[in-house]
């Protein structure tokens, strides 16, 4: 089931997605989710940002092949940054360049929490979470480089665009996450090379961190990462959730 929030006739609304028909949701998906008996075209809607997160937890170097790719060893444990939610943007919307010198893409599986979690377990983790999205960790490389932590390289205005939707039904051991610059692929990678897989990195988070309905976990980028200028578009594509394009300003 595809889960979509959407702005029709000035409002904004959750629904499910089926194909090209929105059916409208009563309230949002972190409370309930009761269908309505009334219906929009996605042509008729302007698609958001799936979810309002107060914080993305993003993990860094939990791909094999990036922490290869960087030349770092594997982490131990997972290794935790913070994004506000006001670099949060949706498919469609401009990534804008604060004045960084680069400004690169990192394709990622977002994992979409649906109810509070502190202190969970491995085994019952998968109870918070209501589905899965696409994310790019828009990054300033030249800023990650310079700073001592990462709040301004990672968590500027526009650097956490995440959607289309949220798919809450995916076999997690075995998806095809991509990236696409002006059409070229640049990533492709499946999920079997992460490092630390989803149950185990709500668990652990949650020990510290207490995660709410709507946050997002970033679960880190494969080999492949590059810069992006103005001008370009990006999409990250992940199988069976779909497309999030958006274009560099």
């Amino acid at each position: 089931m595809k889960i979509v929030r959407y702005i029709i006739d000035r409002k904004i609304e959750y629904g499910i997605l089926d194909g090209e028909q929105i059916q409208s949701l009563d309230g949002t998906p972190f409370d309930q989710l009761k269908k309505l008996d009334r219906y929009h075209k996605l042509s008729e809607v302007r698609l958001l940002a799936p979810c309002l997160p107060t914080k993305v937890v993003a993990i860094g170097l939990n791909y094999y092949s990036h922490a290869k790719e960087v030349g770092q060893p594997v982490p131990k444990e997972p290794m935790m940054f913070y994004k506000p939610s006001t670099s949060v943007i949706g498919p469609e919307d401009k990534i804008i360049n604060p004045g960084c010198q680069r400004l690169d893409y990192e394709a990622e599986l977002g994992v979409v929490i649906k109810s509070q979690a502190s202190k969970v377990t491995k085994a019952e983790a998968m109870k918070y979470v209501l589905g899965y999205t696409c994310f790019n960790d828009v990054t300033a490389r030249d800023w990650q480089k310079q700073d001592s932590q990462w709040s301004r390289a990672k968590g500027s205005d526009t650097f956490s665009p995440v959607g289309p939707c949220i798919e809450t039904e995916l076999d997690l051991g075995n998806v095809l996450v991509e990236a696409y610059l002006n059409g070229e692929r640049k990533q492709q990678v499946n999920t079997s090379d992460l490092v630390f897989p989803v149950p185990e990195l709500v668990s652990y988070i949650s020990q510290v961190i207490t995660l709410l309905p709507g946050d997002v976990i970033a679960t880190g980028t494969p080999a492949g990462i590059g810069p992006m200028k103005s001008g370009d578009t990006i999409e990250i594509k992940i199988e069976n959730i779909g497309t999030l394009r958006n274009y560099v300003a």
